[in-house]
């Protein structure tokens, strides 16, 4: 199929064009946000990866708008490798996308195909099947952000994962960051995951405090033991994916960008959802 249309323009975001873009810009300057609107800085390389969330924008858009605040400040990017959870286990464990280009009301992104045609080399277990993309939101929801702060002077790379396995997240990763070094791109990486699910609120802002820490220490192994116990990461296999392949790329550190819950935003604290967004660095 030559194009993936929006399955979430008018409910997760708005549908029209001029009321998404100022829906973003109240993301940026909303009471959890950074307070600023994004300006783009000069390229540089010293951001390798970021986690950001991916619930309908009026819930984790704000803590969102971090991660693409700080994407701004490092310059124009030539990739963005989107990975993110598949929700609904339909199609391949593990798939890029085949689509040509994906749409938003912001207007048509184009896949890197022959990039992702080299990661699969790379990466035998990667398949290409758009059922596992065709009703997933966690890639869609991070394009209009994207957009926003470039315009649609990249491509991206698609890939949904509801097959969790440590050792293959971790050769995902790697498979990545060789395919990244060898096109020689200005690439990012971009790992979607909400944190802990529906759990009162204190109960969710303690696991994610742990969980964060673990994702501090670079740990993938760590990563994986604390969230897999504590159910706190929906897209567990992404982030250790991006995790790994930033470590290869020559990341160092990883900084909390901002966390909160959706009792934040609504006021109802008996359960909620929490969302963290994270920059992988390499000084």
């Amino acid at each position: 199929m030559s194009k993936r249309n929006s399955i979430l323009a008018g409910s997760w975001y708005p549908a029209s064009k001029e009321n998404l873009l100022k829906e973003i810009e109240s993301l940026f300057l909303g009471e959890f946000g950074p307070g600023k609107l994004p300006r783009l800085g000069n390229y540089n390389d010293n951001l390798v990866a970021l986690i950001s969330p991916h619930a309908g924008y009026v819930y984790s858009g704000q803590a969102a708008a971090w991660s693409y605040y700080e994407l701004a400040k490092h310059g124009p990017r030539d990739l963005v490798v989107i990975v993110g959870p598949n929700h609904s286990g339909i199609g391949s464990g593990i798939s890029a996308s085949s689509f040509r280009k994906w749409e938003t009301p912001l207007g048509s992104l184009e896949v890197d195909l022959d990039f992702s045609k080299e990661l699969a080399k790379n990466f035998e277990s990667l398949d290409f099947d758009d059922a596992a993309h065709a009703r997933e939101h966690s890639i869609e929801i991070q394009l209009p952000f994207l957009q926003y702060i470039y315009g649609s002077s990249f491509k991206i790379v698609p890939i949904s994962i509801w097959l969790y396995d440590l050792n293959l997240s971790i050769k995902l990763g790697e498979s990545i960051a060789k395919t990244i070094k060898d096109c020689d791109k200005k690439a990012v990486i971009i790992a979607s995951s909400d944190m802990t699910h529906y759990m009162p609120k204190e109960v969710a802002e303690t696991r994610d405090k742990n969980t964060l820490e673990a994702i501090l220490s670079l740990d993938e192994f760590k990563t994986w033991k604390v969230a897999s116990e504590l159910e706190s990461l929906c897209g567990l296999a992404p982030v250790i994916s991006a995790m790994k392949a930033a470590k290869v790329l020559g990341a160092k550190k990883a900084e909390v960008l901002k966390y909160y819950t959706s009792g934040d935003v609504t006021g109802e604290k008996d359960a909620v959802v929490g969302y963290g967004s994270v920059a992988f660095k390499k000084s």
